[in-house]
């Protein structure tokens, strides 16, 4: 009997979790890493907070149906050997090293950033592709529930404005494209300008660039009424996930 309700109880486990799958489709090595803010929930996936992920390589985990506050980003140009903290990548880098820090290592920008919350407000799944840090690697979320699909699938780097282009690797090629909230307040939706009213989009330098070219990003913090930003899928549909890189 022992061992009966056991394996049920391992089914029921197994069932009360969700598949999420990282797929480098980038043609080079990147460090994927995760991050969950236990300030919101203390819910974490069954995996490790960074790993490496090598050209056409994937991985899949657990994670829990009420998964909340957490994301995904991509960290390229790495190198744990010697620094092993914040600034061991060129871009994304966090504390920690490999492994990013459970508490603070929330990743250094510019970084695309993929971002969940399970089971939220409404029993609905809400995510998300965010270029609110900055951009360093095109992304794309895809569910097998047929719900909406959120991505940036543009290399933005390449065609940045001047003033917010790079960081640059080796052979001067820009690995990213910092996010405008570098240059000012207004542009960061904080301060005075915290609210939706004070930070329209329109007062935000160079959102039509992110915006134009990742319609179905969160281009900056109040992008919400775009309509195109903020994604959801009925939670009752036990969606599993898929993060790709490089679509």
């Amino acid at each position: 009997m022992k061992s009966f309700f056991l394996a049920n109880l391992a089914l029921l486990s197994t069932a009360s979790a969700r598949t999420f799958t990282v797929f480098n489709a980038c043609p080079f090595t990147i460090w994927p890493a995760m991050f969950t803010d236990l300030n919101v929930a203390p819910n974490v996936p069954n995996f490790a907070t960074g790993w490496e992920a090598g050209a056409f390589t994937s991985v899949s985990f657990t994670v829990p149906d009420n998964w909340k506050a957490g994301r995904i980003w991509g960290r390229r140009n790495c190198d744990f050997s010697t620094n092993p903290g914040p600034n061991s990548c060129l871009d994304g880098g966090c504390n920690g090293g490999l492994l990013c820090d459970p508490h603070t290592g929330t990743g250094v920008p510019p970084a695309s950033v993929a971002e969940w919350t399970l089971q939220g407000d409404g029993n609905r799944d809400f995510y998300d592709v965010s270029l609110v840090d900055g951009y360093n690697l095109p992304m794309r979320i895809t569910n097998n529930k047929g719900c909406p699909v959120a991505d940036c699938p543009v290399d933005l780097g390449p065609n940045c404005p001047a003033q917010l282009k790079g960081p640059f690797d080796s052979t001067g090629f820009p690995v990213g494209c910092k996010s405008a909230c570098a240059t000012n307040s207004p542009n960061c939706c904080s301060g005075q300008f915290n609210t939706p009213q004070t930070c329209p989009n329109s007062g935000v330098a160079f959102y039509s660039y992110f915006k134009s070219n990742c319609p179905n990003s969160y281009a900056y913090a109040f992008d919400e009424s775009s309509g195109t930003a903020l994604w959801t899928c009925d939670s009752g549909l036990n969606a599993d996930y898929t993060l790709t890189f490089c679509p």
